[in-house]
């Protein structure tokens, strides 16, 4: 069943503040792999400009997706998760995400499109600090597959 088209444009309430910490980023650059000082070492942070450690580029997935989930639990939409899958990710920063900074997003459904049976929904997540500035944009494609023929 196709989604309904006059969700295109809906903006959803901004989440709650996520208090990005020290700790988290560490974690999440050793997951990835990426050894920047940057990432784990205020004083290599600072050197650079930064206030304190930054986070990796694709960090702010998690709490976009989680945002995104608004959309998704929303029953009126009608979109069947369990048939979901990610399609595709960008981000258009700002600045880095910081130790400290506290984000909320907003998430808005840019587009709903059918394709060979499948439902593609992309949505747009904008985050802004605890001052209200914008930090990063990222879109989210989700694509509910088509349901099997009986």
């Amino acid at each position: 069943m196709a989604l309904d088209q006059s969700f295109v444009g809906r903006t959803y309430p901004p989440t709650e503040p996520y208090e990005v910490g020290r700790e988290k980023i560490r974690e999440f650059a050793e997951a990835v792999g990426d050894a920047n000082p940057a990432y784990t070492d205020a004083e290599a942070a600072k050197a650079l400009g930064h206030p304190d450690v930054i986070a990796p580029p694709t960090f702010v997935f998690a709490i976009t997706f989680k945002a995104a989930g608004q959309v998704v639990a929303d029953p009126q939409l009608g979109l069947d998760y369990s048939r979901v899958v990610h399609g595709d990710q960008k981000f258009a920063y700002n600045r880095p995400v910081r130790a400290g900074d506290r984000l909320t997003v907003t998430s808005t459904i840019e587009t709903i499109r059918t394709m060979a049976g499948n439902d593609i929904l992309d949505i747009r997540g904008e985050v802004h600090d605890q001052d209200g500035a914008h930090v990063v944009t990222a879109w989210t494609k989700l694509v509910a597959r088509a349901a099997e023929e009986a």
